[in-house]
């Protein structure tokens, strides 16, 4: 009697039938995340085809028997995939699955998880461990002079996965190993201007995780054009740090930069140090009466504005504040709703990092130069709009040599000559997307005539 034999099967890579390329994603997206499988690769899954010996004629009905234990879990990698599952934009590419997350010091598999996805409130609201941009740097460069093969199964020592997103919670002193998928809900959103060493620069690609998506540990930048960085990261064959173009070889445009909700300030990660998250619109303005409202008033102070209040400051939200909030947003060169008096994300973190100019003219790391016109609001520069603000901008333009697209002038009324050299000006920064829109802001403004 002949004995049964398994082989394993796997789709062709470079077969672009509809049944090898289905059976790729499937292999790609088929073990759900509370089931073990890795959110990137969605735990991909060898199938085992139970075929006759030699000699046994396949027929009457006959069939092979297809099984896929859920146990037999690899991992996907860039070679598993069709060359046209692969990124495709320009650069070097370089090798970025992405494991899932899991316990320190444990294996890959099925790990208890809740019911309900933690949101980013619900993690804020977490005791984070506090930890300072130093820190996060020294930790990054551990890795590199220990020179960590790159790893979606393996742990190092310390307990973190050796993958980028394993590399990141190592970094930021995560309680556990998360992935591309999870990180952002550590962090908060800022705007690549604002990225100082210790923020991550990360791509998550929720349609298919395992096409290009990294994270990366932004080091500081490697010079004043602001085009390209010094990238801490975990990729094959090894961890690395280089110089890297803003933000990354391919997928560039789709980068998203975070800073860790836990950063304090100060070489340690003590308590009494610690950066709090700016907490939400809602926590200022009239009725309004916390904590935050007493730190803010404190910072404030400490920035010039203490002859708003004639006592205090306090708990509760009141005139002294606002005042005291719009006279700092002013000094940054804000008008109109940018200096409204109400504290919003980049009021706090200027006041919190202490940054930006100070109420009355002294000036943070952050802050513009003294000569610097200040920035009248997004407001002036819009079609159909026409004041001497657009005509400044226009000269200065074509003082830097950004001027290329216009015709004649530059004059009062806003066109699309401004737009476009605008443009060209926010590109030549590093910018991209959203930031390279043509339309100025207050940052593009101040390094335009700084």
């Amino acid at each position: 009697m002949s004995v049964p034999v398994f082989e394993e099967f796997e789709p062709a890579a470079d077969c672009g039938c509809a049944g090898c390329a289905q059976q790729r994603r499937d292999l790609a997206l088929g073990l759900p995340v509370r089931a073990g499988g890795h959110p990137a690769a969605h735990g991909a899954r060898r199938a085992l085809v139970l075929v006759a010996a030699a000699g046994v004629a396949l027929g009457g009905g006959g069939a092979s028997a297809l099984a896929r234990p859920a146990d037999a879990a690899m991992p996907v990698t860039p070679a598993d995939l069709a060359p046209a599952d692969r990124a495709t934009e320009a650069g070097p590419a370089p090798d970025t699955p992405q494991g899932g997350t899991g316990p320190l010091h444990g294996a890959p598999g099925p790990q208890p998880s809740p019911t309900v996805t933690p949101t980013n409130s619900q993690i804020s609201a977490q005791s984070l461990r506090k930890t300072s941009r130093a820190e996060i740097i020294n930790r990054a460069k551990r890795w590199v002079s220990a020179q960590v093969p790159y790893s979606m199964e393996k742990y190092w020592s310390d307990g973190y996965r050796q993958d980028c997103s394993g590399y990141i919670s190592m970094a930021w002193n995560l309680r556990g190993n998360e992935w591309t998928g999870s990180l952002d809900l550590f962090g908060e959103r800022i705007g690549r201007t604002e990225l100082q060493p210790g923020d991550i620069l990360l791509f998550h690609n929720p349609a298919n995780p395992t096409r290009g998506s990294h994270v990366t540990i932004f080091g500081g930048w490697t010079d004043y054009t602001h085009t390209s960085y010094i990238a801490y990261e975990q990729a094959k064959p090894r961890t690395r740090r280089q110089a890297t173009p803003l933000a990354y070889w391919n997928n560039s445009d789709r980068y998203v930069a975070y800073r860790y909700r836990g950063v304090v300030s100060g070489g340690t990660g003590g308590a009494s140090a610690a950066a709090i998250p700016f907490p939400g619109a809602a926590s200022f303005g009239p009725g309004a009466n916390n904590a935050y409202i007493t730190q803010l008033g404190r910072l404030l102070v400490q920035r010039g504005g203490k002859k708003y209040y004639s006592q205090g400051p306090g708990p509760r939200w009141g005139e002294a504040d606002r005042r005291a909030t719009r006279a700092f947003q002013l000094a940054q060169g804000w008008r109109g709703k940018e200096a409204d008096g109400l504290p919003g994300p980049h009021t706090w973190r200027l006041l919190v990092a202490g940054q930006g100019r100070s109420i009355g003219g002294s000036s943070g790391s952050a802050g513009p130069r003294a000569n610097a016109p200040v920035f009248p609001g997004r407001g002036y520069f819009r079609p159909g709009q026409s004041n001497a603000y657009v005509e400044k901008l226009g000269k200065q333009l074509v003082k830097r040599g950004y001027g290329k697209h216009y015709l004649s002038g530059p004059g009062p009324r806003w066109s699309e000559a401004d737009r476009r050299n605008v443009e060209a000006f926010q590109r030549a920064q590093g910018w991209r997307g959203g930031a390279a829109d043509g339309y100025p802001g207050p940052e593009t403004w101040r390094r335009l005539f700084r």
